[in-house]
């Protein structure tokens, strides 16, 4: 995949419905170990992202077909960025095109990302654009997920 046939636009109210299929995929929930909302909470959770001025979220567009969405947001009182393709969209370059295209529209640094340990392929995205592991943080006492966390400076 080239990074010419992937393009970052604003999020349009139409994108909603396909990202909410990708996020009810059972392999790509238990890749990225968040849990699946049902629409109602996907559809709230979505008003707040958009309606929130401090984050810059993009729908990643591959020939013209959504593919998912990426995002630069605050948390935990610093900027992170997160994204989500659909299964049809793994394996062919497109995260790492669309977060090398993020990267160049976000000049703040540092910039943070997590991702499950088990999730090899999100982790190698973020390590070929540039993040560098900096902790693993253990489980929480409500799962049993270990996420590493990653910083681009």
């Amino acid at each position: 995949m080239t990074s010419s046939l992937v393009h970052l636009r604003e999020v349009h109210a139409d994108d909603l419905d396909a990202f909410f299929e990708h996020q009810t995929d059972a392999e790509a929930v238990a890749m990225a170990a968040f849990p699946a909302r049902d629409r109602q909470a996907f559809l709230a959770h979505w008003a707040r992202v958009l309606d929130d001025p401090r984050n810059r979220t993009w729908t990643i567009l591959v020939a013209g077909d959504v593919a998912g969405y990426i995002a630069c947001f605050p948390q935990h009182d610093v900027l992170n960025v997160g994204y989500w393709l659909g299964r049809p969209f793994w394996g062919r370059g497109i995260a790492t095109a669309a977060l090398a295209q993020l990267l160049g529209e976000v000049p703040a640094r540092p910039l943070f990302a997590r991702v499950a340990e088990h999730n090899v392929g999100s982790r190698r995205v973020l390590e070929k654009c540039g993040f560098a592991q900096i902790e693993t943080v253990p489980p929480g006492p409500d799962d049993d997920v270990t996420e590493l966390l990653l910083r681009i400076e």
